[in-house]
């Protein structure tokens, strides 16, 4: 049985998750926590709940969903994880912010640690997390699925009835459309998608009325 904590941070809503077991062990994903009240919640969670950070795993590396990371380092020494692809974004982190918000911060992002590959499989407790990659809405775009629970993290890949925008560097709609027809065949459709942004959703929902899930399209 896992635990799913949900905070919202930043100006942009963003959903950062803080996902534990009855092991005590946790992983933060998402840490969009910009402001020192948002901060300050996700690490006071961790330790009045006595939780161990295993991980910090990112679902992509664009600015409202890695505010955080600077915290969790220097607090648990915890490297956020991301795929390789969205390492450049990572790193380009304050320019995100200048392009996007017309304003500019001075973020030391911490190093990361190993990268998330597709396929790779990341225990914390008892509970095992699959990465499935999904590029469209960056290119290093992944879902995180714990099969046994039938949770499914989608940070922008997928919304409630809609999709991540692709307009951003390294998006490409073509690679979304195919990500979405992967996610149609290999994610059953009881799954419970906690999205990076507003209300969770299910999978066989979205197949049956998203209309991206919908689209006719040979990309894969």
């Amino acid at each position: 049985m896992i635990d799913i904590r949900t905070f919202q941070c930043n100006p942009l809503q963003e959903n950062c998750f803080i996902v534990s077991d009855e092991s005590g062990e946790a992983v933060v994903v998402d840490c969009g926590a910009l402001f020192d009240e948002e901060r300050k919640a996700v690490t006071q969670h961790l330790r009045n709940n006595a939780l161990k950070l295993r991980h910090v795993l990112c679902t992509h590396a664009h600015f409202d969903h890695i505010f955080g990371l600077d915290t969790l380092y220097r607090e648990f020494g915890a490297r956020p994880r991301l795929h390789d692809a969205d390492s450049l974004l990572y790193m380009k982190m304050n320019d995100q912010v200048a392009d996007m918000l017309g304003t500019r911060l001075d973020f030391d992002m911490p190093p990361l640690g190993d990268s998330l590959n597709d396929g790779d499989e990341i225990g914390f407790g008892t509970h095992t997390i699959r990465v499935i990659h999904t590029p469209g809405h960056s290119p290093g775009s992944v879902l995180l699925y714990i099969e046994s629970e039938k949770v499914l993290f989608a940070g922008d890949t997928i919304f409630r009835m809609s999709v991540g925008r692709t307009d951003l560097e390294g998006g490409s709609w073509q690679l979304l459309m195919g990500s979405l027809q992967r996610v149609a065949r290999d994610v059953a459709d009881d799954v419970t998608v906690y999205c990076g942004h507003g209300p969770r959703t299910v999978i066989g929902e979205e197949k049956r009325m998203n209309p991206y899930f919908r689209a006719k399209t040979n990309y894969i």
